[in-house]
């Protein structure tokens, strides 16, 4: 057994060689790092969920009182219709302004249509026009004294999945994950090249000609994937400021994670047969791994199909530890559903290659 062990550690320092003689992936890995960690803290930090309304009203008129501030929403007042149009055009702070003429009530008492100006921002979400519209009837009922044409029903509010009302992800936690990823993305395509370069120079048949088995470069190609994915993804995460009270959790998931790749990297590596076909079936396995990560980037519960991809439950474990402190309870499912899939992908990888080698 210690001989074993033996060879298989004088496998992984040789791959380890190669791989820190190879400049392209060292330069990659370095300039990779230090580009995801540069644009990590040049984002935002912070989440603003306050609506800014503009308002203009001509004249002192009972209109200012009516419209305040209210929770999610602060209410600017302007001195001029010009003064509105150009903070609403510049679109800084303003995302939608009410410009009110000052007749406007008694034009209401009088039966009269008012013209009322809603004005929007071209970067203004498209719900929000239905809601200021909405905001207009309302105002025009409450000054004309008229009751609402119909009674409003009973609202019961029901938030499905988890309410992040208040606790919305930054733009550097949404980011996150998907640096993560293509950290361990840059890895896993390393670990295919490799191993696709011994099966074409016929390394590894050279090697299976003397006593070393073939479970042995398994082992030791397994062993290399792991070590440079999971660093690589570790110095990241460490790098992008993750505290320490969650570092044992999220080291067992970024070892997932990098066994989850090295998987990926076994198939690709066996499929292919030169540099291209490398490219190909690494692009072609692990962008789908890839979804769950620019799904962070959107607010929402993600679909089924999302769901049951081989990176989703690594992607959640890191917005739900980092950003919102989950422990090990939470986590267990997407770690359950992690340990699944690496033993999914890695049983293929080893199997691929095994049929590979046995037809040199």
């Amino acid at each position: 057994m210690s001989s074993r062990w033996g060879t298989v550690r004088a496998f992984v320092a040789k791959d380890l060689r190669i791989h820190a003689r190879d400049r392209f992936y060292v330069v990659v890995t370095v300039v990779g790092l230090v580009f995801f960690v540069g644009v990590f803290w040049l984002l935002p930090a912070e989440v603003d969920e306050t609506l800014r309304l503009g308002v203009h009203v001509e004249g002192a008129d009972p209109l200012t009182a009516l419209i305040g501030d209210e929770e999610g929403l602060e209410v600017v007042h302007f001195d001029t219709s010009a003064a509105l149009e150009e903070a609403v055009r510049q679109g800084d702070t303003l995302l939608a302004g009410l410009d009110l003429p000052a007749d406007l009530p008694g034009v209401l008492a009088d039966g009269g249509q008012p013209r009322v100006r809603v004005l929007l921002a071209a970067e203004a979400p498209a719900e929000l026009r239905p809601a200021l519209l909405a905001m207009v009837r309302e105002l025009s009922f409450a000054l004309a004294g008229v009751p609402p044409p119909v009674t409003p029903p009973a609202e019961e509010e029901v938030v499905l999945g988890v309410d992040r009302a208040g606790a919305q992800l930054s733009l550097r936690d949404q980011f996150r994950p998907m640096f993560v990823f293509i950290a361990l993305f840059v890895e896993m395509f390393a670990l295919a090249s490799l191993v696709a370069s011994e099966i074409h120079l016929r390394t590894i048949t050279a090697v299976l000609a003397t006593p070393v088995r073939i479970g042995d470069v398994l082992l030791s190609k397994t062993v290399v994937g792991t070590i440079l994915a999971f660093t690589q993804a570790f110095v990241l995460l460490v790098a992008t400021g993750v505290g320490s009270s969650r570092i044992g959790l999220l080291s067992v998931t970024l070892l997932l994670g990098a066994v989850l790749v090295t998987g990926i990297g076994l198939i690709a590596g066996s499929s292919g047969r030169d540099f291209v076909e490398v490219v190909f079936f690494s692009f072609l396995i692990g962008l789908p791994a890839l979804i769950p990560a620019i799904g962070a980037l959107f607010p929402g519960s993600a679909p089924t199909w999302v769901q049951v991809l081989p990176s989703y439950g690594l992607v959640q474990i890191l917005i739900g530890t980092v950003a919102f402190g989950d422990g090990w309870a939470e986590s267990l499912p997407h770690l359950a559903s992690l340990l699944l899939w690496c033993g999914v992908l890695f049983t293929v990888g080893v199997v691929l290659l095994r049929r590979r080698v046995a037809r040199l």
